[in-house]
C-alpha cells in the first residue's frame, strides 16, 4: 500500500528512468557473461622432448557467474607407441599457465553457455573413447582441435599436408575463416 502511494507520487519520467536503468543493468550483466575459446599451437622442440602441438583454452564467465579457465589438447599416452603402431592409447592433455604463455594464440571465438557445454561434452567423448583412439596421421591433436573448431562454426578441415604441422594448420584455418579477423603467425 505504501509502495503504491509512493509510485503514484513519483513523476512518470523518474519511474521510466529507473526502469530503464534496471533493464540496462540486466542487459549489461548478460552481455558480459561469455566464454572465449582460444586456439593455440606449440612449436615443439626435438631437443626438449615436446612435439609440435595444438590445443584450446577456455576463459571467461558463464551466465550464472561461474568462472572458466581450462585448456584441453589431445595426445598419445606413449609417443613411441603412437609413432610405431598406428592407433595408440590416448589422453586429454592440459598445459600449465607458464606453457600456455609460451605458445602461439592464433585466434579466439566467443561461445554461449550452451556451446561451451557442448564443447565439454565433445572433449569428454574423446577422453572416454573406448580403446586406442590416437593416430599420428588420422586422429591427433590437430584433428581434436579441428572438431572443436567445427563445433564453433569454423571451416576446419585437415588436409594431409597439415596433419603434423599444428601452427601451419591453424594458419590455414585462419586463411579459410576471414571473419575471424586474425593474422597468420609467422
Amino acid at each position: 500500500m505504501i509502495a503504491s502511494r509512493l509510485l503514484t507520487r513519483l513523476p512518470v519520467r523518474l519511474i521510466a528512468a529507473l526502469l530503464f536503468a534496471l533493464a540496462a543493468l540486466g542487459v549489461a550483466t548478460t552481455a558480459q557473461a561469455a566464454v572465449q575459446v582460444h586456439f593455440h599451437s606449440f612449436n615443439g622442440s626435438l631437443f626438449f622432448g615436446r612435439y609440435p602441438h595444438t590445443f584450446v583454452v577456455f576463459e571467461g564467465t558463464l551466465a550464472d557467474g561461474t568462472q572458466v579457465n581450462q585448456n584441453y589438447g589431445f595426445s598419445a599416452r606413449n609417443s613411441a607407441e603412437a609413432i610405431t603402431s598406428g592407433d595408440a592409447a590416448h589422453m586429454i592433455l592440459t598445459e600449465t599457465q607458464r606453457t600456455i604463455g609460451e605458445t602461439n594464440r592464433h585466434f579466439s571465438v566467443t561461445v554461449s553457455d550452451r556451446q561451451y557445454r557442448r564443447l565439454l561434452a565433445e572433449i569428454i567423448a574423446w577422453r572416454d573413447y573406448p580403446g586406442p583412439y590416437y593416430n599420428l596421421d588420422t586422429n591427433n591433436c590437430i584433428h581434436f582441435v579441428a572438431r572443436i573448431a567445427e563445433l564453433v562454426g569454423l571451416q576446419a578441415d585437415v588436409p594431409e599436408d597439415y596433419t603434423r604441422r599444428p601452427k601451419a594448420w591453424l594458419n590455414y584455418v585462419t586463411r579459410n575463416n576471414p571473419r575471424l579477423g586474425a593474422e597468420e603467425i609467422p
